[in-house]
C-alpha cells in the first residue's frame, strides 16, 4: 500500500470516529403519539376503543389521546353504555390504565348544560375539543387518527 493511500484511509478512519464518538450505537425512538378524534357519538366511541386496544397491542409505547366534542362526549358521560348495553367505564378505566388520556370539549358541556361531574373520574376538561385536536397535531405532532 502506498503512503498516500495509507494516509487517506488513516485520515478517513479518523474522521469517521471522531465524528461518531459520543454516539450511541442506536438511539431510542420516541415513542409515537396520536390522537383519536371522536365527534359522532356511541357507535364510533365503540369502533374507538376496539381500535385504541388493537393500536397498543400492537404498540404498547403509543402516546394516546382521545379528544371528544359534540356526540362523541357521550361515552364518557357516567352510566353510558355501548350498543349491546356494556358500561364505557370498564373499558375507559382499562384504557385510562394502559395511559391513554380522554379529552371532553367545554363548549359540549356548556351548550348541552352537562355538569363536570357526570363525567368518568378518567376525563379532563378542555376548552374545545377541535382546538386540541390541532394543538395537539401542530405542536405536540399527534399523527390524527379518527374511527
Amino acid at each position: 500500500m502506498s503512503p498516500a493511500l495509507s494516509r487517506r484511509l488513516f485520515l478517513a478512519l479518523a474522521l469517521t470516529t471522531a465524528t461518531t464518538a459520543g454516539t450511541p450505537a442506536f438511539a431510542a425512538e420516541e415513542p409515537i403519539r396520536v390522537v383519536y378524534h371522536i365527534g359522532e357519538g356511541v357507535q364510533q366511541a365503540s369502533r374507538a376503543i376496539g381500535n385504541i386496544r388493537n393500536h397498543l397491542n400492537a404498540d404498547p409505547q403509543a402516546r394516546i389521546v382521545v379528544v371528544t366534542h359534540g356526540p362523541g362526549i357521550d361515552f364518557l358521560i357516567d352510566g353510558a353504555e355501548d350498543a349491546q348495553g356494556r358500561p364505557f367505564a370498564g373499558a375507559v378505566g382499562e384504557l385510562a390504565n394502559r395511559g391513554v388520556h380522554f379529552r371532553v370539549c367545554n363548549n359540549t358541556l356548556r351548550s348541552r348544560s352537562i355538569e363536570a361531574g357526570r363525567l368518568v373520574m378518567e376525563a379532563s376538561i378542555v376548552d374545545s375539543g377541535v382546538a386540541e385536536v390541532s394543538r395537539l397535531q401542530v405542536r405536540e405532532g399527534h399523527a390524527y387518527l379518527r374511527p
